[in-house]
């Protein structure tokens, strides 16, 4: 597996006072094996959280399913967020419910 993690900032222009309107940092994961790639986003004012955003087949940018859960990549990223101190894992599951948690049973095999 390889994992490239990058610092990324989203935020408005200051005003006059150098306030904001919105500011947003954060940290995103690509978790890459072969031709699949996990997409994970962590906020750096939430740092026990992680949040799958969705999976890449061949490039292709597409909405993670139940069944992606199980893949070993999926699996070792889960257990590379946790190492890095990210326990409550959530992912983006299509269906209109917005983020759901990881189901607690998972585990990746070493």
């Amino acid at each position: 597996m390889h994992i490239e993690c990058t610092r990324q900032l989203d935020a408005s222009d200051p005003d006059a006072s150098g306030n904001y309107e919105y500011y947003y940092e954060y940290d995103m994961y690509r978790f890459t094996d072969g031709a699949i790639c996990f997409v994970a986003r962590s906020y750096t004012d939430e740092p026990d959280e992680a949040h799958f955003l969705r999976i890449e087949l061949d490039g292709t940018p597409r909405p993670m399913t139940d069944s992606d859960l199980a893949r070993p990549l999926f699996l070792a990223a889960q257990a590379h967020l946790h190492g890095a101190g990210k326990v409550h894992l959530r992912w983006l599951s299509g269906r209109g419910n917005g983020y759901e948690p990881v189901p607690s049973g998972l585990h990746h095999e070493a």
